[in-house]
């Protein structure tokens, strides 16, 4: 079973995300932001890292940024819910610096793991 990271900085949803992942039967961690799932990326392998765009101490653009540079085997889901801008805009801007799938939130649980699905392919069904 592939490894998946989740960074966001939103504690209900990071708590709610990696609870319907178990539930899925995924191997999952989570960080609050790009600067600590940096830190465990480079301490444990993963797979995919679904990562928020706008968060504190390292946003998601840097941290997308950065895993493609330090790993670039891993997958990327980028998600948001917008902010200064619509989220499209944002999501649009993680795929052009190496995201492999974008989602908007609020997003289910079936079109969290359709993606999983989409992005792993053979590897999410362990």
């Amino acid at each position: 079973m592939p490894r998946i990271l989740i960074i966001d900085d939103n504690a209900e949803l990071l708590r709610s995300t990696s609870a319907v992942l178990r539930a899925l039967k995924h191997d999952v961690a989570t960080a609050p932001n790009g600067a600590e799932a940096l830190k465990r990326t480079d301490l444990d392998s993963f797979q995919l890292v679904i990562t928020d765009i706008l968060m504190p101490e390292k946003e998601g653009f840097e941290t997308i940024m950065t895993l493609r540079q330090n790993h670039p085997t891993v997958k990327i889901i980028a998600v948001s819910g917008g902010g200064y801008i619509d989220a499209k805009q944002y999501l649009e801007s993680a795929q052009m610096l190496g995201a492999h799938l974008t989602l908007e939130k609020p997003f289910s649980g079936l079109e969290l793991s359709v993606a999983i699905d989409k992005v792993l392919g053979a590897q999410a069904k362990g």
